[in-house]
């Protein structure tokens, strides 16, 4: 049997001399001598460098052995409402969270705790928000993703805050952050640019039961978020259900000559019913324009024939119309050359012109006589 026993402590730990399962002292660095004869005698080596006391009994041995223990460990603990900052040489290394007790190893670094009472302020100091924020958010410190909400709203949008499902703020452009603990927190960011939405391929049937596709395209803006973000879980989807149903409703009251003929009374009908209806959850409708409309193949060749057959009828009226012109025209002329001798031989002559103008070689006898009296000749009237 052993009388004395030998451990070595290096300068980067401590031990915790243990005699009968008794806590007897701390050892320093260096090389100790213990002796074995008061009972059984083991020593548990902690390093230092890691600065938190990690052991499974350590609120029980600062509080029993504060004479032996508190010289070289502090303790921290935390109650149900305080959340704690973890200061190694001025840097923040680590969150503490509620109810929570931690013991860190005096002297071995600049340790700080900052204690912050979060029962009824559950927002992050702004000095806080950049180093608390931005770690939560990429994960740096170990438990600051699971204890912050940390948010960033751009510019031309709105955070609506909500806590324990209570709308509690309006967040303008900025960052933010905000305590999870013993309580839920929520941001929903609201998009008050101009947007868009498109309602394509729709499969509606006219008055006169004609199955047309129509394409959509609407533009609106938010402009109470408040509402719209409170009232409505997604108000995207709930304007594209809408204008899908004003549509249908207004593609349903009329025949396909109607809506090929003015589409823009299309657009003005569901225009005026889509912004009545989304004006009460705070959404401005700009724009409503039908962009397409596509019939099927079968009623493309019949439409292409009527059209073709209007076309034809429309040539012929035009035609006739023409036609009977000329003849009323030539039926006046002839009223005028029926009394009128000069008349009648001036049209002759124009006529000769016209003859001679189609002629390449003309033989005349009688000489010029020949030509004004005997080349034209008109029957006698009877």
């Amino acid at each position: 049997m052993k009388l004395w026993k030998t451990i070595d402590i290096a300068d980067n730990e401590r031990g915790l001399l243990f005699r009968g399962n008794r806590l007897d002292s701390i050892l320093q660095p260096g090389r100790h001598r213990i002796s074995a004869m008061a009972g059984k005698v083991r020593c548990e080596v902690h390093d230092i460098t890691k600065v938190m006391f990690l052991h499974s009994k350590a609120k029980f041995l600062l509080s029993v052995h504060a004479d032996k223990m508190s010289a070289h460990i502090e303790k921290y603990e935390l109650n149900d409402h305080q959340v704690g900052l973890l200061y190694r040489d001025g840097h923040l290394v680590d969150l503490l969270t509620p109810g929570s007790f931690h013991a860190i190893w005096k002297g071995v670094e600049d340790v700080r705790v900052e204690l912050i009472d979060i029962a009824d302020d559950y927002v992050v100091d702004k000095a806080l928000v950049g180093l608390i924020g931005r770690g939560a958010k990429l994960g740096q410190v170990k438990t600051m993703a699971q204890s912050v909400h940390y948010v960033e709203i751009a510019d031309e949008h709105i955070g609506m805050l909500t806590v324990n499902g209570k709308f509690a703020s309006r967040l303008e452009a900025g960052s933010y952050a905000f305590w999870k603990f013993n309580r839920s927190i929520t941001v929903k960011l609201v998009d008050l640019r101009l947007q868009g939405v498109d309602v394509s391929g729709q499969e509606i049937l006219t008055k006169d039961r004609v199955s047309l596709r129509i394409n959509l395209s609407a533009m609106y803006k938010v402009i109470e978020p408040e509402i719209a973000a409170l009232k409505l879980n997604d108000y995207a989807s709930f304007i594209y259900r809408e204008l899908q149903l004003k549509l249908r409703e207004s593609v349903g009251t009329k025949t396909l000559d109607e809506l090929l003929a003015d589409k823009d009374s299309l657009n003005h009908v569901v225009t005026d019913g889509i912004r009545e209806v989304l004006s009460e959850y705070g959404i401005e409708v700009k724009s409503v324009g039908v962009k397409d409309v596509i019939l099927p193949g079968d009623m493309k060749l019949i439409l292409n024939k009527v059209v073709e057959a209007q076309k034809e009828a429309e040539a012929n009226l035009i035609k006739r119309r023409e036609e009977t012109q000329s003849v009323r025209a030539l039926h006046n002329t002839a009223k005028l050359m029926e009394n009128n001798s000069v008349l009648l031989r001036l049209k002759e002559l124009e006529s000769l012109e016209r003859i001679t103008g189609q002629i390449d070689k003309i033989t005349v006898y009688g000489g010029l006589d020949g030509v004004m009296n005997d080349l034209v000749k008109l029957g006698a009237r009877a």
